[in-house]
């Protein structure tokens, strides 16, 4: 762990836990949270957690693959890319009756939000104008609704907000300096491009990042720093672990340390307090103990359901044994 100077620590301390919502964080800032002793991050990050949040509710997401295979962009993390052997069959676009039996199904199983992933660099207006009915067919059930369909026009961004969708998905993956090495077939900008269309169409935005992709601990602060430096911090931050899938680039990488996953968490919390920090993929290769410790860090939110796109997901009984032994309940539904 990189050693900082003891002034801009201190600084950083006196300062996090009294100013809330805070645009002007600054990548030595971010990197002084992380260089934070591990029982201190993690009582000034729930502590900032409990103003905003109910302290004992995780929000419940249900996401289903609604198109799959064959993207053309080469993350290199994705088993849906087509540069990549993985085992993955491309699928066309789901029917809209098919998502929303999944969506009611979601619903009965606990969830309060319904989210939607297409393998597509970006939707053609055809498959977008489907993507909508979707959206308004899965709200008429009560569910809030989340898409995550690739980069947007500003165009495609005002179609889904008129369809009433609440969230959208466009993770910025890792550091502005880091993304090259994981993709190459978009850039950094495209990315921030999607989130300005998202924001100015009035529709939430979800975006976080992937840890344990190679990246270093700057790495995690300077993802961190952009999104807490966006005119608005996103209403939801997934923040990921890793699934190294065979066939892709990332599948020999080893798994990040528990406890440096669950500081991200915490330094997350801290940076954006009032946003809601999903713990997302990878909890199927987390221990009980590593998910509580999430929780503890200020994840509030997690998806639900055996499945997480093309990966395995932790069962639901197994969720809601969880949910039992730590004394969480699950939030309701806003819609």
């Amino acid at each position: 762990m990189a050693l900082l100077s003891k002034d801009l620590i201190q600084q950083t301390v006196s300062k996090a836990p009294q100013t809330d919502i805070r645009h002007d964080w600054t990548l030595a800032e971010a990197e002084a949270l992380f260089s934070f002793p591990f029982n201190d991050l993690l009582f000034r990050a729930q502590t900032l957690h409990r103003k905003f949040f109910a302290a004992n509710e995780v929000q419940i997401s249900t996401l289903l693959s609604i198109k799959t295979g064959g993207c053309p962009e080469d993350c290199a993390y994705c088993p849906q890319s087509a540069h990549y052997e993985t085992g993955t069959n491309r699928e066309p676009l789901m029917n809209i009756d098919s998502v929303l039996a999944a969506a009611r199904e979601a619903k009965r199983g606990g969830a309060s939000r319904f989210c939607m992933g297409a393998a597509w660099r970006r939707p053609n207006d055809q498959d977008l104008e489907a993507v909508c009915q979707m959206v308004e067919g899965v709200k008429e059930i009560g569910l809030e609704t989340c898409v995550t369909l690739g980069m947007l026009r500003e165009d495609q961004a005002e179609k889904l907000s008129e369809s009433g969708l609440n969230y959208y998905n466009h993770n910025i993956d890792t550091s502005e300096e880091y993304y090259k090495e994981i993709i190459t077939t978009r850039s950094y900008e495209d990315r921030l491009n999607t989130l300005e269309n998202v924001r100015n169409a009035g529709i939430n935005v979800c975006s976080g990042g992937i840890v344990g992709m190679g990246e270093t601990q700057k790495d995690r602060s300077g993802m961190l720093t952009t999104l807490a430096t966006l005119p608005e911090h996103p209403q939801s931050v997934p923040i990921n672990m890793l699934v190294a899938v065979e066939g892709t680039p990332l599948s020999d990488e080893p798994a990040i340390d528990a406890i440096n996953f669950a500081r991200t968490i915490a330094v997350a919390r801290i940076m954006m307090p009032a946003s809601v920090l999903r713990l997302s993929a990878g909890r199927n290769e987390m221990t009980d103990e590593a998910q509580a410790l999430c929780f503890a860090a200020g994840a509030n939110s997690i998806f639900y359901g055996d499945v997480l796109l093309t990966t395995d997901n932790p069962e639901r009984a197994a969720d809601m044994a969880l949910f039992d032994r730590l004394g969480l309940k699950p939030s309701k539904p806003k819609t």
